[in-house]
């Protein structure tokens, strides 16, 4: 899934402010793709914190009927900068891509598409013998300077590293992790460190988490009562830890199994400025990337008025390149906004 809105904000990615507790980030409810959309819980980014690490951007979706429904459609889209992180908890998704990716992923296995200097892809429920419910999170990551000029490229990731101890479940989906001693660690590319991982537990069962304490790290809660370093953070908020901790504990609550998903890395060292699918370090990072898309598709119906959007000659050899086999075509680019986008200073700079 991606950021489908027709109207985004400029989203100005910075740290923000760091205490001792545990922040608690409530998420807005975010409508994809017009008034059948999906509906989609969003944590990051927002005014409080736009970046964990280098993650970015944290949608959390489902449970969905997706049994009567075309479940996800998502036409072909681009991307600069970044890279998308797609984890189910029930489902399948069917990607494609600009360098001829198919790929379903199922629960349990991770869907990674870096974007470097510019890719598009679509996503979509498959047509057939899918299961009835589509239930998940799809997160970015922010690529650092030095990897913004990489070629695009694709990973799928069926075989991730789990370990299964005192009622609790953690399988480690990208960069590296330390539970009881035992080192979990992702095959998954990265370009900054990071961490993502799910956690399950049993009622009443805790889990502690050997962290770096340089990093910062975020729970996203899907399930359950849970408790992240002794602070309650209910289902589909984003209880956020500031580094300084070299360990972090997750507790269920007795009532009923719980759910999470853990975020984390070293603090993003950069501004970046995201809006729509793109991410640069410039007003004129954006405005470039969007006029090459925009150049790459061509309304096949000239007045405008609701036609459909196709490819314009050429387009498989260009920036983004073309995605085949998706039964409509490439989404437009919504319009900018009418003001330069600039990033804002961290905390304590003027």
């Amino acid at each position: 899934m991606s950021n489908l809105e027709t109207q985004p904000a400029e989203q100005v990615c910075t740290a923000g402010e760091q205490g001792e507790g545990i922040e608690l980030l409530t998420p807005r409810d975010v409508p994809l793709g017009g008034p059948r959309a999906m509906n989609v819980r969003r944590t990051i980014p927002q005014r409080a914190r736009s970046l964990v690490g280098a993650w970015c951007f944290s949608d959390h979706y489902g449970p969905d009927d997706v049994s009567s429904s075309a479940g996800m459609q998502v036409p072909p889209h681009p991307h600069t900068g970044l890279q998308t992180v797609s984890w189910l908890f029930e489902g399948e998704i069917l990607h494609r891509d600009s360098v001829g990716s198919l790929q379903t992923v199922r629960p349990g296995e991770l869907n990674l598409m870096t974007a470097g200097v510019g890719i598009s892809h679509s996503e979509e429920s498959p047509a057939q013998a899918r299961p009835p419910r589509l239930h998940g999170v799809q997160l970015w990551t922010a690529l650092p300077g030095s990897a913004l000029g990489i070629d695009p490229h694709f990973e799928h990731h069926g075989d991730l590293p789990v370990l299964r101890a005192d009622g609790a479940v953690v399988q480690v989906f990208i960069g590296r992790l330390a539970v009881g001693g035992q080192h979990l660690d992702s095959p998954a590319t990265t370009y900054t460190p990071l961490v993502g991982a799910q956690i399950d537990l049993e009622p009443g069962a805790e889990v502690r988490l050997d962290v770096d304490p340089a990093h910062e790290h975020a729970l996203l809660v899907d399930a359950g009562d849970v408790s992240f370093e002794g602070s309650a953070v209910p289902p589909s908020n984003l209880g956020y830890a500031a580094p300084g901790r070299p360990a972090l504990v997750v507790r269920a609550g007795a009532g009923a199994p719980a759910r999470a998903v853990l975020i984390g890395g070293l603090p993003f060292a950069e501004d970046v400025i995201m809006w729509w699918n793109f991410m640069g370090r410039t007003h004129e990072d954006i405005v470039r990337a969007r006029d090459d898309w925009m150049a790459q598709i061509a309304e096949l119906d000239p007045s405008g008025h609701g036609g459909a959007t196709g490819y314009a000659d050429g387009a498989a050899g260009r920036r983004f390149g073309q995605v085949d086999g998706y039964p409509s075509g490439p989404l437009r680019a919504p319009a900018l906004p009418d003001l330069r986008l600039k990033p804002r200073a961290r905390p304590g700079q003027s």
